[in-house]
């Protein structure tokens, strides 16, 4: 059976609506449906937490999923003390409009690069489904990861009673967009690379790996990536200065979709991601060199400090270059560059202005509802057209008077 279905996909184009046939493959079970509740079931204790390092007692050896190393299973755990279980008619279409929506997603695998990164990468141990997903303080949420006993690789849990509420149940078109924006802290928490600790006040200057324009002209995109990761372990920063973004909603990519936080945290974590992908598309991709070589050579040389995403709702601008004064610039890096710190401001829920050379990149939408490939533009031009002029006096002294409060 064949059902029509629009799904979100994160495309270079920035085009976000696809119409696409989705092939629902039927649920494969073996002998009745019996099998979904066996006669003996292990007894388990109470989630103590739903983060760190856990274990789960699933039911059965899970239902496969095509061309995946993960299974979906399910469990018993998470039942509130008193509420009685689910229908099993529930469980059946609960399993079943899982199933539905991963076997879509592996078959649309590049629509969905989160997704595709953690299938590549083997991240994903498990897919859990649950009564009620709790975290330690008892809290229900719709899905979390937790990780496994097994370093670099997570469980994605899923609350049956969730999906039912939220209308999901036998709409696995409906599912898939909500379940791939998860994949972002799939690929987060998965990831066991040492954080290098953030000062926002503080800076290794004389060390600063920072790099020459004639050198960074020399160097292939992979070298240019490779010299933007030693930057943000300790000089560029990707930052919401004014916290002004905590416990705000994020914009589901492609829509002015507003979707709520699930920890206080959770927007600013989802942009600083989404800024860094930007940043490193930009460095990387031959589209850039061509078109936006002097955002290339600023990110490299040392001359922006901050890129900053940010909720400013007392100014209508979308973008914003602020460059401090001559007289407060700085020695940098081991050859003493003396260069004027600038920051980079990405006004999160403001939409471009016509006059704006990024303006068609946009498509009308708001900054934080752009894709990582047209972030990465509305940035180069930002950078391209401001840095040199915006380290003019005038132009810093206006800053200041319209810079937010």
């Amino acid at each position: 059976m064949e059902q029509v279905a629009k799904v979100r996909s994160e495309n270079m184009d920035g085009d976000t609506d696809l119409w696409v046939r989705v092939a629902l493959i039927p649920l494969m079970v073996i002998g009745s449906l019996g099998v979904l509740v066996p006669d003996v079931i292990a007894s388990h204790q109470r989630h103590e937490a739903h983060s760190g390092e856990e274990t789960h007692e699933t039911i059965g050896s899970g239902y496969p999923i095509s061309g995946a190393s993960f299974r979906i299973f399910l469990s018993r755990e998470g039942v509130r003390a008193g509420a009685e279980e689910p229908a099993e008619t529930h469980i059946d279409a609960t399993i079943q409009t899982v199933l539905e929506a991963f076997n879509f997603l592996m078959q649309h695998r590049t629509d969905y690069p989160r997704f595709d990164d953690a299938v590549k990468k083997n991240v994903l141990a498990r897919i859990v489904i649950e009564p009620t997903v709790l975290n330690r303080d008892g809290k229900a949420f719709s899905f979390l990861v937790a990780r496994t006993k097994d370093p670099g690789r997570v469980n994605l849990l899923i609350s049956a009673s969730s999906l039912k509420d939220k209308g999901y149940v036998n709409h696995p078109e409906l599912l898939v967009p909500v379940l791939a924006r998860e994949f972002q802290w799939v690929v987060s928490k998965a990831d066991t690379t040492p954080r290098p600790k953030r000062v926002s006040t503080e800076r290794d200057l004389k060390h600063a790996p920072i790099r020459t324009n004639k050198d960074i002209q020399g160097m292939s995109g992979e070298e240019r990536q490779q010299l933007l990761q030693e930057l943000f372990d300790g000089y560029l920063r990707t930052v919401d200065d004014l916290k002004s973004l905590e416990g705000q909603p994020s914009y589901e990519v492609g829509t002015d979709r507003l979707v709520p936080p699930t920890q206080p945290d959770s927007t600013i974590k989802f942009y600083d991601i989404r800024i860094r992908e930007a940043l490193q598309k930009i460095v990387r991709e031959p589209y850039f060199s061509e078109r936006t070589p002097k955002a290339i050579r600023s990110l490299l040389n040392g001359k922006v400090w901050n890129v900053s995403f940010a909720k400013i709702d007392q100014r209508d601008w979308a973008t914003r270059t602020r460059v401090l004064p001559e007289d407060q610039s700085i020695v940098v890096g081991e050859q003493n560059q003396r260069i004027q710190p600038a920051t980079i401001l990405v006004n999160i829920y403001r939409t471009a202005d016509p006059e704006d050379p990024f303006y068609p990149d946009t498509k009308g939408l708001p900054m934080g509802a752009l894709s990582a490939d047209q972030l990465a533009r509305v940035i180069a031009w930002e950078i391209e057209r401001n840095i040199v002029e915006k380290s003019m006096r005038g132009h810093v002294a206006q800053d200041e008077l319209t810079a937010p409060k």
